[in-house]
């Protein structure tokens, strides 16, 4: 045996291994988000659910990927444990389409001349092509992801036929012969061989492929191979349940136990029935037989669906095993755990599911913020402890949501290599400081009401009739910025600007009507102190939410508006008629509004930024 027919395997192995990665990768990048969409809608019929979960497996080439992604979607609670069950037996027999498609190995060139594009030796040059020319040529996302799974088919073939040269070299020399000859008298060691070699692999497509490949030498027999075969279920499923297992909660955990279970049971069903059909004399027609790729193939499929119609009317049973051997959590103290459990390592390898899991936490965060905003607000006006009490839980759970998301962002970084993923990674990274500052001013206006009461302050009823327009214009602000962000909607987000514009003016007249009344005793000193920091934050409150929108022009719109610098310049030039317009009629409403309410409103009604904003807007147009 010649050390460069090794070399030769292992090599066509690693560019085997390495192409079914790439193009799973790809597979799962390109369709995660439709898969997600699919999944959530799975109704508690497990026949649907089987077929959805052998639909999904087939197309993404992965047993794992679709239940890790299903253990995902149970500990977010988008579906249940009983959903998932028949998705899981569904991706037991979906895996088995790679093994269909490594079959092509058997086609010679004795074959109708249509089928030679179908030969690995055809097909393997004809994908790279393809997948290089979309990979360099094409300035599309999508298209890129089409070339990396095109990539990794052409790399998976090559590996195949390097590793069948090799493996026809070493058999000319009898080094399988002696190997797989002592299988035929061993079931259990193939079948721990089987285990061993697709726990180590990660992958039951792998080691089936593998064993295709080694079929190509003519010493493989099917006495020999099939508990290999029956082996690789336990080993495959193995690796999945600790994948289901790391940083998850009960649930989840059970989708991966489950899935053991269901494995163990089928290796059992099947060595029990080949041992007893084979005693019938049954099998005497393929026991001693040359098996070829397709046979592998064949046998893998046939095996995953007889036992699926088998057990499937134990997977009750099975679930409440899944139970008892797992226990349930320990009882959650914050009400939000779920949107944070969500928040998982099994959505790593599918970023699309991680990063909407991630949207979903920073939805409630600004969701809880915008609501303490207003209570907030209000409470300046009436105050209520019970109030009071309930916006500094609600900020605690935005801290907390805050901690979890913006720790599962950075864990999720190294995994994304879309560039879109990235974007929209960098976004919400940005953004989960964003809400939580909103939680902070709420919380700030909050105590500065709670400090009125305390210290028996009363301010002017004109500092009220104020503050009643400012918030207004607030919550004007904090609709567009809820719109803009949950919906990725540019026209909302566009609107934000221009009142932000208008609140600056609105804080610079109050704080100088608040300096008047000061001056003529008509409002005390701590009075003015807890007013004009209300006026600040609130004030702040609309930079955190215009923050918001550019955030959301710049992602969606970012050829236009490559710099945030840039666009707020545009903005501010006064060359922008969108803006001019909707920030002039912003400040005649709102200031109408004062004077409708007997608030003073000097000639100088806006700060001097914004009257030369408003000088040059008038000269531009």
């Amino acid at each position: 045996m010649s050390i460069f027919n090794v070399l030769t395997l292992l090599g066509g192995l690693a560019m085997f291994l390495y192409g079914m990665r790439i193009m799973g990768d790809g597979l799962q990048e390109g369709s995660s988000g439709t898969l997600k969409n699919v999944m959530e809608k799975v109704t508690n019929n497990p026949v649907k659910a089987l077929l959805l979960g052998t639909a999904i497996t087939a197309l993404i080439q992965s047993s794992t990927a679709t239940i890790v992604i299903t253990s995902g979607l149970v500990g977010a609670g988008i579906i249940t444990l009983r959903q998932s069950l028949g998705i899981v037996i569904g991706a037991n027999i979906g895996t088995t389409v790679t093994g269909q498609i490594i079959r092509l190995l058997d086609i010679d060139s004795s074959a109708a001349g249509y089928l030679q594009f179908f030969k690995p030796s055809t097909l393997a040059p004809i994908a790279l092509i393809i997948g290089i020319v979309l990979i360099m040529g094409a300035s599309k996302n999508n298209a890129k992801v089409i070339g990396e799974i095109a990539i990794g088919f052409g790399i998976l073939f090559v590996g195949l036929l390097s590793m069948t040269d090799a493996v026809n070299d070493l058999a000319e020399m009898g080094v399988f012969e002696g190997l797989f000859s002592k299988l035929s008298d061993n079931p259990i060691v193939g079948y721990a061989i089987g285990a061993t070699v697709a726990f180590i692999l990660q992958s039951s497509s792998a080691t089936i492929g593998i064993l295709q490949a080694f079929s190509s030498s003519g010493q493989l027999h099917f006495n020999a191979i099939y508990a290999v075969i029956v082996g690789v279920y336990l080993g495959d499923c193995v690796t999945t349940a600790i994948v289901c297992w790391i940083g998850s909660k009960a649930e989840p955990r059970r989708v991966g136990m489950f899935n053991i279970l269901f494995n163990l049971c089928k290796s059992a069903l099947v060595l029990a029935v080949v041992t007893i059909i084979r005693h019938l004399g049954l099998l005497d027609w393929i026991w001693d037989s040359v098996v070829n790729s397709g046979i592998i193939a064949n046998t893998n499929t046939i095996f995953n669906i007889a036992c699926a119609i088998v057990l499937f009317p134990f997977i009750t049973g099975l679930e409440s095993l899944a139970k008892k051997i797992v226990k349930d959590d320990p009882v959650s103290e914050n009400k939000y755990k779920e949107r944070v459990d969500a928040l998982s390592p099994a959505f790593f390898n599918t970023p699309a599911l991680a990063l909407k899991n991630c949207y979903d936490v920073l939805m409630t965060m600004f969701t809880l913020a915008k609501t303490n905003i207003d209570l907030a607000i209000g409470i300046m006006h009436n105050y209520d402890p019970a109030v009071f009490k309930a916006i500094q839980d609600e900020e605690e759970n935005i801290d907390y949501l805050a901690d979890h998301v913006g720790d599962y962002l950075m864990e999720l970084s190294p995994h994304l290599s879309a560039d879109n993923h990235v974007q929209i990674m960098d976004q919400y990274y940005k953004l989960v400081m964003e809400f939580e500052r909103l939680g902070d001013h709420a919380m700030n206006i909050g105590e500065s009401a709670r400090e009125l009461v305390v210290k028996n302050i009363h301010p002017s009823d004109a500092a009220f009739r104020e503050l009643d327009v400012l918030e207004e214009v607030i919550n004007t602000i904090l609709e567009y910025t809820e719109r803009a962000f949950e919906k990725r909607d540019v026209a909302a987000a566009r609107m934000i600007e221009p009142l932000e514009q208008v609140v600056d003016d609105l804080v610079y007249v109050m704080k100088g009507n608040h300096l008047s009344r000061l001056r003529q005793g008509m409002c005390s000193v701590d009075a003015g102190a807890i007013y004009m920091n209300a006026l600040g934050d609130i004030e702040r409150i609309s930079d955190v939410c215009s923050n918001v929108g550019v955030s959301v022009v710049m992602r969606v719109s970012a050829e236009d508006h490559p710099q945030a610098h840039d666009y707020i310049s545009v903005l501010h030039s006064g060359k922008d008629e969108e803006f001019n317009r909707e920030y002039n009629e912003a400040h005649q409403k709102y200031f109408g509004m004062l004077r409708a309410n007997d608030v003073k409103v000097p000639e100088r009604e806006m700060t001097t930024e914004n009257a030369e904003l408003i000088a040059a807007a008038a000269e531009f147009n």
